[in-house]
């Protein structure tokens, strides 16, 4: 959980891997109404994302914001209707580099009433929240070309994958012959309409309006996740190899500490304007250049400080190093 003002986590929880219901999310709720958490507003990726769990967040009176696929009919109508509007410098947000905007909408609530053994229909407001990302669409681009050339080694191998059974149909005409043998033609209309949507993504929300205020808030939880990234790939945590439940909640405490300060500098860099010129990683690594060991009969040594490093510093609001 992260303050929305401070961008700071200041509480987390351990919860099974494949939990994807909104009833997990009401337990929570019921915790921080106990702890004296009143404005709480969730923040969920595409998995968490069906009209059952959006209705019972409205029914809990629960504000949110999820990620929804492009997919989805009514998704799908506007991002149409709204597709060159995207492209418009008026609408980029350089922080972000990121174009958006927002629609209102009507959301098709339905609650069941079992006592009753009736279904209450109403409308309810929503905002949804359309982007493109010029980077993301070349990095779907090219995530997409591997994948293609992955289904198509298959497909000319006859080495089939069963999760995969639907994309070879979908994107690949198989025909063979005793003569010609084995040929694989791609279905260039079904490639190109998949390709009308590299770079666009889409955001659900019954508070936030403001396309770049949800961005931010939706994007606090990638903090989190690569938080837990380094835990599993630089701490070998992939596999909770540990002897004790005590051994566990120690190694969460410690990453949980250290999202503390990566959620600072974070917050410091927005607060600053940074990000127009780094990425988080950047200035850290730009940082982690800087030097200071200790020699015997020596003391501290510091090494050179640049003035770019000293300019990320009192940008930051943080004394340069010095002995």
């Amino acid at each position: 959980m992260f303050g929305e003002e401070s961008g700071l986590p200041f509480y987390y929880r351990k919860l099974a891997g494949n939990i994807t219901d909104v009833k997990t999310i009401r337990q929570l709720m019921t915790e921080f109404d106990v702890m004296g958490y009143k404005k709480i507003r969730v923040v969920l990726d595409r998995g968490f994302y069906s009209k059952r769990n959006i209705d019972l967040l409205y029914k809990n009176h629960q504000k949110f914001i999820v990620g929804v696929k492009l997919g989805l009919n009514y998704v799908k109508n506007i991002l149409e209707e709204e597709r060159s509007n995207l492209q418009l410098w008026s609408n980029l947000e350089t922080q972000f580099g990121t174009h958006g905007i927002c629609r209102t909408i009507s959301w098709d609530y339905e609650q069941e009433r079992p006592y009753k053994g009736d279904t209450i229909k109403d409308k309810r407001r929503a905002y949804l929240l359309l982007f493109y990302n010029p980077e993301k669409a070349a990095r779907d681009q090219a995530d997409m070309n591997d994948y293609f050339t992955s289904l198509y080694t298959d497909l000319m191998t006859n080495s089939r994958k069963d999760y995969r059974s639907n994309d070879y149909d979908r994107y690949f005409t198989v025909t063979e012959t005793p003569k010609r043998g084995r040929k694989v033609a791609p279905k260039e209309d079904v490639m190109q309409e998949a390709a009308r949507n590299y770079g666009y993504f889409a955001l659900l929300s019954n508070e936030v309006s403001d396309p770049f205020e949800a961005l931010s808030i939706y994007r606090s939880k990638d903090i989190v996740e690569k938080g837990f990234g380094n835990l599993k790939e630089r701490l070998n945590f992939r596999r909770m190899q540990v002897s004790s439940e005590l051994s566990l909640n120690g190694k969460l405490f410690i990453e949980f500490i250290a999202l503390i300060y990566l959620s600072y500098v974070k917050k410091k860099m927005q607060d600053a304007g940074l990000f127009e010129k780094w990425s988080l990683q950047g200035l850290i690594d730009e940082l982690d250049l800087i030097e200071l060991f200790e020699a015997p009969g020596h003391g501290r040594i510091l090494g050179e400080v640049t003035e770019k490093q000293k300019d990320i510093y009192e940008a930051l609001g943080v004394d340069p190093p010095s002995l």
